[in-house]
């Protein structure tokens, strides 16, 4: 599962074959997880979009109700399918885009089942009722701590990768990797902060009016640097590529990177409007 490619480099004239293989085996194991947590979160979408014309499929279980399995399928279809699928692209592109191998074969690993971890105690605390009612943010702060240490893992991993890059040349793609990989650590952290008073049981340290507005910057910029500027990069690595031929503007690619990154996460606000 490890792709080959040489690169030759020549000094005075003289040619040197410096070997290099991707880590293809991390990609393939995103991609079965997010296949198989699309079909999952999607179908816990259809229980409740039934539901809401048939109460009765609740099955009279507290643990299947609509207010139950609602935040189950968003944290399925947004954080199972869509993140495995962020990680499956970027561990992908970046190595082609780097010309090198991933920083660490074992962060990688870490990265997966970490992740696939989460998804799995998100998967048993929600039906049993245990959330911090934060749309998005719903899981308890245990689960938080291990969200936090994972995307730790991503990130170590995705820096040294491009520290250790062959290319010297950074492709637009990567910038919009590192304005995810940075913009949701903010926001994760920042809208996680909560004092515990069990161990499945916290309040958030905010109230009122400003618990919503950093609820809503959090959930406004989760859309913009989860399910959006993960996606835009792997649009400008993958759409080049299918066609082809380079990106039509490299110019236009950055302006459009730089009013993303300065408008959208301004505009959370509106949500309380």
């Amino acid at each position: 599962m490890h792709k080959e490619e040489s690169l030759d480099t020549g000094v005075h004239g003289a040619i040197g074959l410096e070997k290099f293989s991707y880590d293809n085996k991390i990609v393939r194991d995103f991609a079965i997880a997010t296949m198989v947590w699309g079909i999952v979160g999607m179908l816990v979408g259809l229980l409740i979009a039934f539901q809401i014309y048939i109460p009765a499929l609740n099955f009279n279980l507290q643990y299947t109700t609509f207010s139950r399995i609602r935040p189950l399928h968003t944290n399925a279809v947004i954080f199972a399918f869509v993140g495995n699928a962020i990680f499956m692209g970027v561990y992908y592109s970046l190595q082609r885009l780097c010309k090198a191998r991933m920083f660490s074969d074992l962060l990688s690993k870490i990265n997966f089942w970490g992740w696939q971890l989460i998804i799995l105690c998100a998967a048993l605390t929600l039906p049993l009722g245990i959330t911090t009612s934060k749309e998005y943010a719903e899981l308890e702060w245990p689960i938080d701590i291990l969200i936090t240490l994972v995307w730790v893992v991503f990130a170590i991993n995705m820096f040294g990768t491009i520290i250790r890059r062959r290319e010297k040349h950074m492709y637009v793609a990567i910038w919009f990797y590192i304005a995810t990989v940075v913009t949701v650590a903010v926001l994760h952290i920042v809208n996680s902060i909560e004092m515990p008073v069990t161990f499945l049981k916290s309040y958030s340290v905010y109230a009122g009016v400003q618990d919503a507005l950093v609820q809503w910057w959090y959930g406004h910029n989760a859309v913009a640097f989860f399910l959006t500027t993960p996606f835009l990069g792997l649009m400008y690595y993958y759409l080049p590529k299918a066609a082809n031929r380079p990106v039509y503007s490299y110019k236009l690619s950055i302006v459009h990177f730089w009013v993303l990154i300065f408008i959208y996460i301004w505009a959370g606000p509106h949500h309380l409007l």
